[in-house]
């Protein structure tokens, strides 16, 4: 499979700048906010594979022509119903607000917002900038995390310092747990890259060499250690007994090299529920016993394997992706 695509997502409208709807007046510093692609959302495969075949007018004659035909959940459709059922254990505050980044423009997002109605999503605010890179607008929402199906996007969100991973074609089937599971892969996800670099370079009894070397300094941060903290802060204000999210590092570390890791997670400040140190063994079935929602790792063969069991995101970063 092709982790990323040369293939410009649709232009679908005539609109010179982006539809934007944004209510300014109401605050989500204090929320986890989530922006996610229409593609990454629901199920329109059909409907690009049209655009790419026969370009973009058959694309918005089609999505118009079905507007009011529902659309079926895409493979981060479970993952967003998790996190905004986690509003209904609150209170009055939403501690998760998720925001739609689309390519489609307002007239053919039309078909979007009728399905977010359908299913019950509470989402108000979205972007659709008729064909443009919606990265941009991921600042301005103030997003902790950006999750879509264009590969481009995803690598200009990570470019501007945001969690961001291309969520891929996955045939695993909806956790039926209520409870929210997140995995992360550890280098070049949650820290640096420069483990990955050493062990590349140098071979795997260097990097073990090092890691024990080094095993009081902190690791540096990777891409996601911003949407890791947002996510323990929310997670904290629900009892660690019975708790509605479980986090765990799922990782091709091993002994020796766990000892830093762990210490510098201690001195994040930062809980990870499980922590799998697999030595390279493949992550697919561990993933799947551990039940994951969803997957971030940033190595090629990893996901390929991974998204086989869970739903999976590829974090285009570091020297895997180079």
């Amino acid at each position: 499979m092709q982790l990323d695509s040369s293939h410009r997502a649709p232009d679908t409208g005539r609109m010179s700048a982006p539809v934007t709807a944004h209510d300014p007046s109401s605050s989500t510093d204090n929320r986890l906010v989530v922006a996610i692609s229409s593609r990454a959302l629901f199920d329109l495969g059909d409907s690009h594979a049209l655009f790419e075949r026969d370009g973009l007018d058959a694309y918005r004659a089609f999505q118009i022509e079905h507007e009011n035909e529902i659309l079926q959940p895409g493979v981060a459709f479970p993952l967003v119903q998790k996190l905004l059922d986690l509003n209904k254990l609150a209170g009055d505050v939403p501690p998760v607000e998720v925001i739609l980044l689309s390519r489609n423009s307002g007239d053919t997002g039309l078909r979007i917002f009728n399905a977010i109605q359908h299913h019950g999503l509470e989402i108000s605010r979205a972007a659709f900038t008729s064909g443009a890179p919606t990265s941009d607008y991921i600042a301005p929402f103030k997003a902790d995390l950006f999750l879509s199906a264009n590969a481009e996007d995803v690598g200009r969100a990570l470019k501007a310092g945001v969690a961001a991973a291309t969520i891929l074609p996955s045939t695993a089937p909806p956790r039926a747990t209520e409870q929210l599971r997140i995995a992360f892969d550890g280098d070049a996800v949650i820290f640096g890259d420069e483990g990955e670099r050493v062990s590349r370079e140098e071979g795997l009894e260097a990097f073990h060499r090092s890691e024990t070397e080094h095993a009081d300094e902190p690791l540096s941060v990777g891409p996601f250690r911003g949407f890791l903290t947002a996510l323990h802060r929310l997670q904290a204000a629900f009892p660690a007994e019975n708790s509605p999210i479980r986090t765990a590092l799922v990782t091709a570390r091993s002994a020796p090299a766990h000892k830093r890791v762990i210490l510098t997670l201690r001195r994040w400040g930062v809980r990870i529920d499980e922590a799998l140190f697999l030595g390279g063994r493949d992550k697919g079935p561990f993933l799947d016993a551990f039940g994951a929602d969803i997957f971030f790792d940033d190595s090629p063969a990893n996901v390929e394997s991974a998204r086989r069991h869970v739903a999976t995101g590829h974090v285009p970063h570091g020297v895997s992706n180079r």
